[in-house]
């Protein structure tokens, strides 16, 4: 009977191929490769963490950024790392509006589309659109304030809707109700 030799190159071969099986398997149950280096520091600083626990009774502070934070906190630096910033504003805008106005200007103005920091709001008599046109430069101010600056740059107002006064499948264009008065 004759041994192989380790050193051949069909051995080396087949000892790398039953490796890289060994480390696929390993990849599709989901288990992470990790290496020795990683795995050292890794017992180091658990040895650490040991350490200052029987030293003092004081709560662990980790370096690397996983001290307990606050929920806000953490949502906040979510929205800004994954581009969020635009969408959370327009929905913070329109679910918000009675707080961002306040109740008198709430009740009779609404919003209805928030789009390229536009708001576009709907009153429902002239005089309150009137009025939030005269106030739009403070409720910007506001809106910076509150929801930062240059989430809304532009308040669109619009007035009541008119009444339509085509009545019937047929109508001549450009002639008001009152033109064919006297």
């Amino acid at each position: 009977m004759s041994e192989e030799d380790p050193h051949k190159p069909e051995a080396l071969d087949a000892a790398r191929a039953i490796l890289n099986r060994m480390r696929e398997s390993a990849i599709s149950r989901g288990e992470a490769r990790i290496d020795a280096a990683k795995a050292a520091k890794f017992e180091e600083n658990a040895a650490a963490r040991k350490a200052r626990r029987r030293d003092s009774s004081a709560p662990p502070k980790y370096s690397d950024g996983r001290d307990p934070q606050e929920i806000g906190n953490l949502f906040g630096k979510i929205v800004r790392d994954r581009g969020w910033s635009a969408p959370v504003a327009v929905g913070s805008v329109l679910s918000r509006w009675n707080e961002l106005v306040g109740p008198q200007i709430a009740e009779h103005c609404s919003p209805e589309s928030f789009e390229d920091s536009t708001v576009v709001v709907r009153c429902d008599s002239t005089t309150w659109a009137t009025q939030i046109r005269l106030l739009s430069h403070e409720l910007l101010k506001h809106f910076d304030r509150e929801l930062g600056q240059g989430v809304i740059t532009v308040i669109r107002v619009l007035g009541p809707s008119a009444p339509s006064w085509r009545h019937g499948g047929r109508s001549v264009k450009g002639r008001g109700p009152r033109d064919t008065y006297g």
